[in-house]
This record gives structure tokens, sequence and C-alpha cells, in this order.
């Protein structure tokens, strides 16, 4: 799909299950992309009634039509999945056979270990050939020559940007404890009774410890164990990290400075705050990371802050990033 967009008419391009929260950030960044043609938009069904997204009035006047697959694969060269996983599971390889490209949001084909993905994720037997995670900033390689890109989960996203490079350099000693803290949009559009209104408002709970299937993805990407404990916020979007670790004896802030730099000097997405710990609001509406960090050198303990708009880097944003770099084009078109 890398080819000449000279004629202006742009990548087709096409969205299954536009009327979730993700899922209409999709279809807002892809209808003004200057490089794709958004040809179509469907539910996450057969049997849901075609309808219009008024929020993006203007910016996209299509209505959403029913789950078609025949019409996607015909009329999309490549197609955003924000479904559930089982249907993700189901669809992905219908669409790879008839030659779509696949951007998928959900978490059906992220994890690579099959015991894993078998508790977490059991409607995905296999992962196709071909699949790349999508963590752009550190899969770019793989990303360009996918066919099928499976976009990390919001909650990993903020922790592998953040611990991944203090890993890669063999800094990292001992247990890893992840405070998370997400908006209520982060766990979708059906409504729960933890998700109600009366009962997220005003209040903060902690929920999934030691049995969140993102802690199974933020593992795979670190190759290390970590305790990770997610809290609902009262907040619409958003996601904050306070990540706590213990790095190797003798490393200086000049050091620990220097990897994330390097790590990050070609990634327009990641900003880095070195001693100032960054907030949601910094990254809202934004496909930005943000990541700071305050090191106590006696002890060599480290705590590192990583904050994202969980629907933007978390989700749609990111899953632009990546088609952008499956397309040869620059990552950030679309985006800023």
């Amino acid at each position: 799909m890398n080819r000449d967009m000279g004629d202006g008419s742009g990548i087709r391009v096409g969205v299954a299950g536009a009327t979730g929260y993700a899922g209409q950030e999709v279809v807002r960044l892809l209808a003004r992309h200057p490089a794709a043609a958004l040809t179509v938009a469907m539910a996450s069904s057969a049997s849901s009634p075609g309808r219009p997204l008024p929020a993006l009035g203007r910016l996209w006047d299509g209505a959403v039509a029913p789950l078609d697959v025949d019409r996607l694969a015909g009329e999309a060269e490549a197609v955003f999945l924000a479904l559930p996983e089982e249907a993700s599971a189901h669809l992905a390889p219908v669409l790879l056979d008839r030659g779509v490209r696949v951007f998928d949001l959900s978490g059906a084909f992220r994890l690579r270990d099959d015991a894993r993905r078998a508790r977490w994720y059991p409607h995905t037997p296999a992962v196709p050939p071909a699949t790349a995670y999508g963590l752009t900033e550190r899969y770019r390689a793989a990303i360009a020559a996918a066919r099928l890109v499976a976009c990390p989960g919001c909650y990993p996203t903020a922790a592998a940007l953040a611990l991944g490079p203090l890993v890669d350099a063999g800094l990292v000693e001992g247990d890893i404890v992840i405070d998370a803290k997400s908006g209520v949009s982060g766990a979708g559009k059906t409504p729960t009774e933890r998700t109600h209104f009366s009962e997220c408002h005003g209040s903060v709970s902690a929920y999934g410890v030691f049995a969140h299937r993102h802690g199974a993805e933020i593992e795979q990407e670190l190759d290390r164990p970590v305790t990770f404990v997610p809290h609902l916020v009262p907040l619409d979007r958003g996601i904050l990290e306070t990540i706590y670790v213990r790095l190797a004896p003798g490393t200086s802030a000049e050091r620990l400075a220097a990897v994330y730099e390097a790590a990050y000097r070609d990634a327009p997405f990641v900003r880095l705050r070195d001693g100032a710990l960054p907030t949601i609001k910094q990254v809202a509406w934004t496909n930005f990371c943000d990541i700071g960090w305050k090191l106590d050198e006696p002890t060599g303990r480290v705590v590192v802050v990583s904050a994202i708009d969980n629907l933007l880097k978390g989700a749609a944003g990111q899953a632009v990033q990546n088609f952008n770099v499956a397309c040869g084009l620059d990552e950030r078109t679309g985006l800023l």
C-alpha cells in the first residue's frame, strides 16, 4: 500500500465499529487525513441500523452502515477494526484473505504467547502471519511490512513507552509497580454498574488487581513480571501511570536522561519532561505520550510518570500513526 498519492485520490479506508468511542475518533481523524479517502464506516454488527454521527457533522457527513464484510473488503484497501475482541478475531482473517490491510484496535491479536492468548482472548486460536504489534515507537520496521497491525492497549502503551528504554538499557532491577488511572471512556461505551455516573462521579476505585488482561500485555513487552493496578477516575478521557522501579547501582540522573533522549530522539509523539511530571490535561485530545521522572540517586529509586489520551495515543491516534508508517507516509500525517 506504499504508493504515490499525487493523484489526490487518497488510500481508500474503512472503519468497522465506528459508533464506539475509539471508532468515532478513528473516523474523525481519517475524515480529514490528507492521504486517506474514508469510503465506508460501519457499526459493530450486521443488525445495527444505519445512522449518522452528529458529533462529526461537517467533518464527516456520511452515515454509519450495518456491518457488511463484503462491502468493507470491496470498498477499502485498509480497514480499521474498532470492534470487540471476538468480532475482530473472526473478521480480521477474512479481510486479510481478501487482500485488505488491517489495523485492529482490539486485543484479539496482541499477545504472541499461545497460553496467554488462550486465557485472555480465547476466540483467537492463532495470530496470522505478517502481524506486527503496533507500538509505533518500538516496532516501526515491522509495522511497515505488516498486513495486520495489532494496536496496543491504552495502559500498555503508556507503560511500555515509559519503561521500555530502561529495560533495554539493563537499568531496571527488582520489582516494577505500575499505579495506573484511566478515564471512564477506557471501559468502552457499553454501560456497566462500575461505569455508571452515580458510581464513578466523585470517586476513585481500583479494579482488576492481578486479573487485568493489560497486565499480560505489559509483561510481554517488558519481558518481566509487573505489579499492575488500574484505577477508574471520574474523567471522560486520559491515562496517567505512576511507575515505581529501582535502577542499577550507580545510575546517575545524567545517565537516565541520556537513555530516554536516545530512545526517543526521532519519536515525534513522545515528549520527555525530565523533572517536570506530566498531567492528563497536557495530553488530552492529542496523540502525545508525555514522560517525566524523578530519581533518588542515593537509593536508585525512580518514579516515572507517563500520560496519554486513552482514545488517541491509546487507541485511534496510534492506529492512524501505524497506518501512516505502513503506507510510507510521515507518521505525523493527519495527527498534528
